[in-house]
C-alpha cells in the first residue's frame, strides 16, 4: 500500500481476480435460496468466511445500513463494495502496525522520544529537530 502526497491515506487497492472470483463464491455460498441478497445473518456468515470473525452487532448495522432501504438485503454489486473496502482497511491497519513495529525498537508497544527521531532520521533525514519534536508532543 503506498501513501498519497496528500497525506496518509492509502491509494484504493484493487482486488485481484482470485479474490474477486472467491468474493462471489462466497456471496453465493450464503445467499441461501438463490434470492440474490444476503440477509443479515447471511452477510455475517459472509463475514465469518472472508475474514474469520463474526461480525458485532454495531458493525452489522452499519453494513446493513449502508445499503439500498428499498432492498430486503445486500446485493452482489453491494456485498463486492463492502467486502472490497474492509479488505483495503485490513491491509492499510496491516501496512500501519509494520511500519510502527519496524520504529518500535524496544517492543513497547509505543515509540519513546529515541525512537521517533531515529524513525524520521531514516524517513525524512533533513527535517529539523524542532519539528520532531513538535509531532512527537502532538502525538
Amino acid at each position: 500500500m503506498f501513501f498519497s502526497q496528500a497525506g496518509a491515506r492509502p491509494r484504493t487497492w484493487e482486488a485481484s481476480p482470485s479474490d474477486h472470483k472467491k468474493w462471489v463464491e462466497v456471496f453465493k455460498a450464503c445467499d441461501e435460496d438463490n434470492k440474490g441478497y444476503l440477509s443479515r445473518e447471511d452477510f455475517k456468515v459472509a463475514v465469518v468466511m472472508l475474514f474469520g470473525y463474526k461480525p458485532s452487532k454495531i458493525e452489522a448495522d452499519a453494513m446493513m445500513s449502508s445499503v439500498n432501504p428499498h432492498t430486503s438485503g445486500v446485493s452482489l454489486k453491494e456485498f463486492l463494495s463492502i467486502v472490497r473496502k474492509k479488505k483495503e482497511t485490513q491491509l492499510y491497519r496491516n501496512e500501519m502496525r509494520h511500519i510502527f513495529t519496524a520504529f518500535d525498537r524496544h517492543y513497547h508497544g509505543y515509540l519513546i522520544l529515541d525512537d521517533f527521531q531515529k524513525a524520521f532520521k531514516q524517513v525524512a533525514p533533513k527535517l529539523p529537530d524542532r519539528i520532531i519534536l513538535e509531532v512527537f508532543r502532538l502525538y
